[in-house]
């Protein structure tokens, strides 16, 4: 066992599903030659990290069908079965992105849904997962189509509970009204991007899901890094050259993004702490957020998630990281 601190337990929303406080991401490790993620690492290299993680306590992992064309969760799966029992651990996956050329191979429709969740259980090994997400929302699929078919995945016993990820606040109530009109089974998660360089879900998503009891597990809690680093630091490497996506992010007001930075900077410096475990502290202190989803390449990106759940910021701490923030066009969707 590692002498890493054990991460405490949490609650996912309103339910009684028991999760680590922090989540550990898959997206990093799959087969580089599959699929857009020429970055990610084999399974031999992702082992250590998984292993550290749960051996801190960190129980619960999240990855999708997209992620490294499947192999993402191909390894998830093998990993997870070396550590323990299917039932000591929470497998979370994703549905939406295309998986297959042609017809009905991406989406949200009952046919993409239905086919899209048999293969990930049959890549992950196992015969549910504990939850359930679409990836995005799908405008050209009914929501009440995307619903039913979702509610059927659980009374199926194939997931246990669903969430949902990046999308307009209207767009998530309107599949929860939908699913409350009828009697189908409701998201319990939402998967959004939430970090000190992106906070515009702090105007309708988080207060929405505060008051429906919707437990918030951010993706990129850590800015894809920058806010892990002094700002003259900010570097290049094998991901942030090939992560297309990740490109689009955090290119707003860059001014508001340094000051953020460098108050991120003097608070750790004064904390005797790590830039990325005060603003994953930040991240994971809003009333909103039951977990943030952090990625693990190196051995400290796991020992600075499971410390920061030890970290208490003060009021004046708080608003010295967040005072330079300007509002932006929301990104990630």
């Amino acid at each position: 066992m590692s002498d890493t601190p054990t991460v405490p337990t949490v609650r996912l929303g309103n339910t009684g599903l028991e999760i680590s406080s922090v989540i550990l991401g898959m997206m990093s490790y799959g087969d580089p030659t599959k699929g857009s993620h020429a970055w990610s690492v084999g399974i031999d290299d992702a082992r250590p990290f998984v292993r550290r993680a749960f051996d801190a306590g960190i129980t619960t992992f999240d990855t999708a069908n997209v992620y490294s064309a499947g192999s993402s969760e191909e390894i998830t799966g093998e990993l997870l079965k070396e550590l323990a029992p299917r039932e000591e651990v929470q497998v979370f996956t994703k549905v939406f992105n295309r998986m297959r050329p042609g017809r009905n191979g991406a989406g949200l429709s009952r046919v993409a849904i239905m086919h899209e969740i048999d293969a990930s259980l049959t890549r992950l090994g196992t015969d549910y997962v504990d939850l359930y997400q679409i990836h995005r929302f799908d405008p050209l699929t009914p929501v009440e189509e995307t619903m039913e078919a979702l509610h059927d995945v659980v009374k199926s016993g194939k997931a246990r509970y669903i969430g949902a990820s990046s999308m307009w606040a209207w767009q998530f109530a309107e599949m929860q009204h939908v699913a409350e009109r009828n009697g189908w089974t409701k998201f319990v998660a939402m998967q959004d991007q939430y970090n000190l360089l992106e906070r515009e879900e702090e105007r309708e998503m988080h207060p929405f899901c505060a008051h429906t009891g919707v437990g918030v597990i951010p993706w990129s809690p850590l800015a894809r890094g920058k806010v892990t680093r002094p700002w003259d630091a900010q570097g290049s490497g094998s991901r942030s050259d090939t992560d297309e996506f990740g490109k689009t992010l955090y290119r707003q007001d860059e001014d508001a993004n340094r000051a953020i930075v460098e108050a991120v900077g003097q608070v750790a410096e004064e904390r005797g702490a790590s830039m990325a475990q005060i603003a994953l502290a930040w991240v994971a202190g809003k009333s909103a957020v039951a977990a943030p989803i952090i990625g693990a390449t190196k051995e400290h990106h796991i020992d600075d998630a499971v410390a920061a759940t030890a970290i208490e910021l003060n009021d004046d701490e708080v608003t010295r990281l967040e005072q330079a923030y300007t509002p932006r066009v929301p990104s990630g969707f």
